[in-house]
């Protein structure tokens, strides 16, 4: 039986009443605060209502401070109900006076609505994508290929990367390149793995047979070469600002090389990403920390320290603090903490407040802006080592205390003699009489001189260790509490035999701080001032400790111990309070604050924190939302030139948005949980699959719809960095040594570059072997980087550099065509390839083909035969022209390259032969294909 006709007339007109209430009313679906409202209110409204500003007492930075009353009485925010919004009446009122935002273009009506159906929804406050939790995504099937399409999309890929990757492409129109020929492919794997070229016959290998099992050999071999570590070392000390000198005016040499080699080491063993993180944050906090853990801290006394005369220590200690809050926060998370320090951040939501309980974490390190960069960790070898051994048996075999004694004993000690702290220097004193302070370095004190340690807790200590500088032969160093004639706390015979040296004294305990008075008097009929550089207040581990002293005295006073600055936490009476700086100057204290992550990530941080133990774990945790994303973005960017996220140093919602959002989540889910942290796992994902095999040609296409590969629709084709540009010109001249670790070398760089000033450092350049090291062995001095490697875009390392941008300037091909590494390249290519034919055509396609790995076009050869030519030309005319070039003549060549070179009365045919060629060898170091990889 039908339906009554009546009955179905009012189901039409409910239809239609629904659909039509449904179209008339606002909708308040389909706004994403992360994608649309949070950029929007940056863009329009957070200059003037945000961290830094508050004007008329709102805020569109925080939840709370929008939907509450502000100076004028009315809510900006009131949610649910747009009409009674303040901020809706007041962009779009009609009167220039009175709409916002005051300066600039009123919003466009598409903006406006936008925040209408915000608010009406509720004015839900969405997370910032890289805060949100990092869940596993389900990968995209492949798409079906069609009749018209340029490659099978279906049966394209290798890997999870690749379905993300097509699945983009073919909803842009777009399809992805065939894979790279052979030799080219091989080129770039071993140019981003290893830094170097690839041998040779690794390349005549794969192409001979290009299979997957053999793709995946060759990157097996590429990370297992030394070279990897040397190769990624290099990235990481742009963040860990690694330098060979301490930074500011005087510039001085800093020894702190045993960290990078810990680095490459650490690389090489393919240390898991959340060890390396630990280790490098937090190191000197781990159980029973060993030397190389402690090494890995120097991470953080890469820092700039100022040891000029008249500087404030503290104001520089501050300063290291601050750039070690802002190291911490840009490589591992992403976060430009540094816009914080004076106010809430512009654009995050991260309070001022938040700076400080990051700063508190590292308030408590030991160092102190000293010109000896205390505190150092002391490499004991050869007879000092055996000695140590002797040490740590001795307290093994010490009667009458139980394991857990003994082990303390063993640490105190052992740290004792490693690093000997913790340090009072000498600006802890206050200078009352004949005193002074030496340079900012020593405390010094002539006949009659009195100075105070105020404020001081001895507490259970018994000795005192003193370093002395100058001492009188004769006199009394006496201290005294509470005044200059107080009670006796210690008094020291001095003798000449102290100069130099680290003497221990004992010293009364004292249960309370007291003001502490140091009096020098000298010997009857004697002068001579006393200068001290540091002393330590130690407490000894166990009863009969004198018997150990002469040993442990005999082992600090060894001369030539090689050591690196290292961070130790000050504990009991060292440790610091830490108090907002009120915007951002050290000398005007706020509120105390405790160690702490911003409030926004409070829910990744399940325990209460308390030192950079507490720190380095959250970063690394599977919680924590961001150093994953930041981390493998880090290492896409190294292999394509850009990340995914183009901001590689800002997650923050200023930054640029991910390109594939749903692959950098995936990546960094399968670098946490399945690879385990593992880079070198990483890295072989990402170099196996088809989206990074690709050719790099571009088509018209191509170049219109993606002209800067942001879609990855062709493989990348990006200037090599500053150092592979040299790396790989001495690898491919056979210049280049295999030496690794040590300390920084010197290679030749132009005349009156290393001008320094208060300081009598110079630069000599290395001999033998030395001279043709990788990039990254070289001295690198922060007021003078190493010339050629700036004019390739390597940053000064006066502070972290997260991301390098690269230029093209004339200056780099000056550089490539005159630089002495360059030319002496040239110089051994030009040699090498005439000693294998007697034909010119073949010498230039032997030269070629070792530096670009292809035969040169028939095009490429006549243009490079005719520079041949002309330059044969001119040096036939002008013999010592030709001798010129050839210098110099008295270097040292290694591995391929035979060692006889041209003496100085070549035959003039051969002189200017060898020059031609030179010339010639120089143009192809100096090519695009050259310095690029593509």
């Amino acid at each position: 039986m039908g339906i009554s006709r009546r009955l179905l007339y009012f189901v039409i007109l409910c239809i239609v009443g629904i659909i039509a209430l449904y179209v008339l009313m606002p909708s308040s679906s389909g706004v994403d605060y992360s994608s649309e409202v949070k950029p929007l209110l940056n863009k329009k409204c957070i200059a003037c209502h945000g961290g830094v500003k508050k004007s008329g007492g709102i805020s569109f930075l925080f939840r709370d401070e929008m939907i509450t009353e502000g100076e004028s009485g009315h809510i900006a925010v009131v949610p649910g109900k747009p009409g009674k919004s303040e901020v809706i009446r007041r962009i779009t009122h009609q009167d220039p006076e009175v709409r916002m935002p005051p300066d600039g273009d009123p919003l466009t009506p598409e903006e406006i609505d936008i925040l209408t159906r915000w608010i009406e929804g509720g004015a839900q406050w969405g997370e910032h994508w890289a805060y949100e939790s990092i869940e596993k995504p389900e990968l995209p099937p492949y798409p079906v290929s069609a009749g018209n399409t340029e490659s099978n999309t279906d049966q394209w890929g290798h890997n999870g990367i690749d379905q993300f990757v097509i699945s983009r492409l073919v909803q842009e129109g777009l399809y992805p390149n065939e894979s790279a020929d052979c030799a080219s492919l091989i080129r770039r794997l071993s140019l981003d793995l290893i830094g170097l070229p690839p041998a040779p016959d690794l390349v005549d290998q794969y192409c001979a047979n290009p299979g997957e099992e053999q793709y995946q050999a060759v990157i097996d071999t590429l990370l297992n070469d030394p070279a990897f570590g040397e190769h990624w070392a290099s990235h990481w000390l742009d963040l860990a600002r690694y330098a060979d000198t301490k930074g500011f005016e005087r510039d001085a040499h800093r020894e702190i090389w045993h960290y990078r080699d810990w680095l490459i080491r650490a690389f090489n063993q393919d240390m898991h990403y959340d060890q390396f993180t630990v280790e490098q944050l937090a190191g000197d906090l781990l159980p029973n920390p060993t030397a190389d853990q402690y090494t890995a801290t120097a991470f953080h006394r890469n820092s700039m320290s100022n040891d000029e005369g008249g500087t404030d220590n503290e104001e520089y200690r501050v300063q290291a603090i601050i750039d070690r809050v802002n190291t911490t926060w840009g490589v591992w998370l992403g976060t430009t903490m540094n816009c914080v320090q004076c106010h809430s951040h512009p654009y995050d939501p991260i309070r001022h407040e938040d700076f400080y309980t990051s700063y508190a974490f590292f308030n408590n390190s030991r160092d102190e802006d000293t010109h000896h960069d205390s505190p150092r960790f002391r490499y004991y070898q050869g007879p000092d080592s055996l000695q140590l051994d002797s040490i740590r048996n001795f307290i093994r075999e010490l009667p009458g205390i139980d394991e857990a004694q003994r082990e303390r004993t063993e640490a105190s000690i052992v740290q004792l003699l490693h690093t000997t702290e913790p340090k009072v220097h000498p600006h802890y004193f206050e200078f009352l009489e004949n005193s002074a302070h030496g340079d900012t370095k020593t405390l010094v004190m002539y006949p009659e001189g009195l100075v105070k340690l105020p404020n001081f807790l001895i507490g259970q200590d018994s000795l005192l260790l003193i370093s002395f500088g100058g001492v009188p032969d004769g006199g009394t160093l006496t201290i005294r509490r509470d005044k200059r004639d107080g009670p006796l706390v210690s008094e020291i015979a001095l003798s000449k035999e102290y100069r130099g040296r680290q003497v221990f004294f004992p010293v009364k305990p004292q249960p309370h701080a007291a003001d502490l008075y140091f009096s020098y008097t000298p010997a009857p009929d004697q002068g001579g001032n006393l200068s001290i550089g540091w002393m330590v207040f130690y407490q000894p581990p166990y009863d009969n400790f004198s018997d150990l002293q002469p040993s442990l005295t005999d082992i600090l006073n060894t001369r030539g111990v090689k050591s690196v600055p290292v961070m130790m936490e000050g504990e009991g009476k060292y440790q610091r309070t830490t108090r907002v700086f009120e915007r951002g100057n050290w000398l005007v204290h706020g509120d105390t604050v405790q160690p702490d992550v911003p409030g926004v990530f409070a829910e990744s941080a399940d325990e209460p924190m308390q030192d950079r133990l507490d720190l380095a774990q959250w970063i690394v945790s599977p919680q924590n939302p961001l150093t994953a994303r930041v981390t493998v973005n880090r290492f896409w960017e190294q292999l394509f030139g850009r990340g995914i996220v183009e901001t590689s140093e800002d997650f923050g919602s200023q930054g640029s948005v991910p390109s594939h959002p749903k692959l950098l989540d995936y990546l960094a889910y399968e670098f946490m949980h399945t690879q385990q942290w593992s880079v070198k796992a990483l890295l072989r994902q990402i170099a196996s699959s088809a989206t990074y095999r690709q050719a790099s040609d571009v088509s018209s296409s191509k170049l219109e719809k993606d002209p800067y590969n942001i879609l990855l629709s062709r493989g990348p084709r990006v200037r090599l960095s500053a150092e592979q540009v040299r790396d790989q010109t001495l690898a491919v001249s056979g210049l280049l040594s295999k030496k690794m670790y040590g300390p920084p070398v010197m290679p030749p760089q132009p005349d009156g570059i290393w001008s320094v000033v208060y300081n009598g450092a110079q630069w000599v350049p290395s001999t033998g072997e030395d001279r043709y090291r990788r990039a990254v062995y070289t001295y690198w001095r922060r007021t003078s980087p190493y010339p050629s490697m700036v004019s390739f875009d390597a940053p000064s390392r006066e502070f972290c550099v997260v991301r390098r941008i690269r230029t093209n300037t004339p200056l780099q091909a000056l550089v490539a065509l005159n630089d002495p590494v360059f030319l002496e390249a040239a110089q051994a290519m030009a040699r090498s390839g005439s000693q294998t034919s007697d034909s010119v055509d073949e010498n230039i396609q032997t030269i070629f083909q070792k530096a670009i790995f292809r035969v040169p076009t028939g095009s490429e050869l006549q243009q490079l035969e005719q520079v041949y030519e002309d330059a044969l030309a001119d040096y036939q005319d002008d013999q010592q022209a030709a001798r010129d070039l050839l210098t110099p003549q008295d270097q040292l060549l290694f591995n391929s390259v035979p060692q006889e070179t041209p003496p100085p009365d070549c035959a003039e045919k051969d002189c200017a032969e060898l020059a031609a060629m030179t010339v010639v060898a120089n143009v192809i170091l100096n090519l695009d294909a050259f310095i690029t990889k593509e």
